[in-house]
């Protein structure tokens, strides 16, 4: 019993440390821009059944199977995302943008070593940098990847007076009395966010979605009516509730502390019977 009692809580520990990591990871982040906060699931491992009673009377008008069900612990399920929308802080600068909603994601072209594929973000905050072709500039996240447009990197010549995106994504730019459209923000809606996996700096990637049965145009869809997506001169803050988080946080130290308690419980209950003579 006492080795059973051990495993247990071994086991929920594990599982409470990685909440107590999460929670951590999203009150650091709580000032971070776009950033939403995570939420960490647990569920049963296997059960035991123990079948004490026998006797037929025992089952008359009963719903749950007869006997005893002695669990052997809990560990992560899963680590969700929360895409609820967080408040607008105005900014007034040019290129700060914000998706108005919650399954709208920007895309972003990432190469890092052996990485390239797009990823998705909720981030607005873009900037220009040098393509290294003479003028032209690039539109890149504050990390430095692509943004991509509806015809892929949306670059244009460096020398515009004034730049501004508006509410359907279009990026314009204007050359002393012209007004040039000079790309538009290729986003998109994701119909199962909860396929979404954190891959750090604000981003988001798809698993092999063939290998989960799903279709890739099922799952990520452009945008038909772009009237309205984006909010311009504004960002989004993170989503995290400090209050909520603190409650969390207590309530997940004071289980671990439970789980503690009871694995000293347990090495006493050892220490009494060693004794035993």
């Amino acid at each position: 019993m006492t080795v059973r009692i051990m495993g247990q809580a071994n086991s929920a520990m594990s599982a409470l440390q990685k909440k107590l990591d999460t929670i951590g990871h999203n009150l650091a982040n709580s000032n971070t821009h776009g950033y939403k906060a995570r939420r960490v699931e647990f569920q049963s491992l296997l059960k035991q059944h123990m079948n004490n009673l026998n006797d037929p009377v025992n089952t008359v008008g009963r719903e749950t199977p007869v006997g005893l069900r002695l669990g052997t612990g809990s560990r992560v399920g899963s680590t969700n995302n929360n895409l609820a929308l967080g408040a607008m802080q105005r900014t007034d600068r040019p290129l700060d943008t914000m998706l108005l909603q919650p399954n709208h994601f920007y895309q972003v072209r990432v190469q890092q070593g052996q990485t390239d594929e797009i990823r998705y973000t909720r981030s607005g905050n873009f900037y220009l940098s040098q393509t290294g072709n003479g003028n032209d500039v690039r539109l890149v996240t504050s990390d430095g990847n692509t943004v991509y447009g509806e015809n892929g990197p949306i670059e244009f010549a460096g020398d515009f007076d004034d730049i501004q995106i508006n509410s359907r994504g279009e990026v314009w730019a204007r050359y002393e009395d012209n007004e040039v459209l000079v790309g538009r923000l290729a986003v998109v809606e994701i119909t199962r966010p909860r396929l979404l996996e954190a891959v750090g700096e604000n981003l988001f990637r798809l698993p092999n979605l063939e290998d989960l049965g799903y279709a890739f145009n099922d799952i990520v869809q452009p945008i038909e009516n772009a009237d309205g997506i984006i909010q311009n001169n504004v960002l989004e803050m993170s989503n995290v509730q400090i209050q909520d988080e603190m409650v969390e946080m207590i309530n997940a130290q004071r289980a671990y502390q439970l789980n503690a308690r009871s694995i000293t419980t347990a090495d006493q209950m050892q220490g009494l019977i060693n004794q035993l003579r």
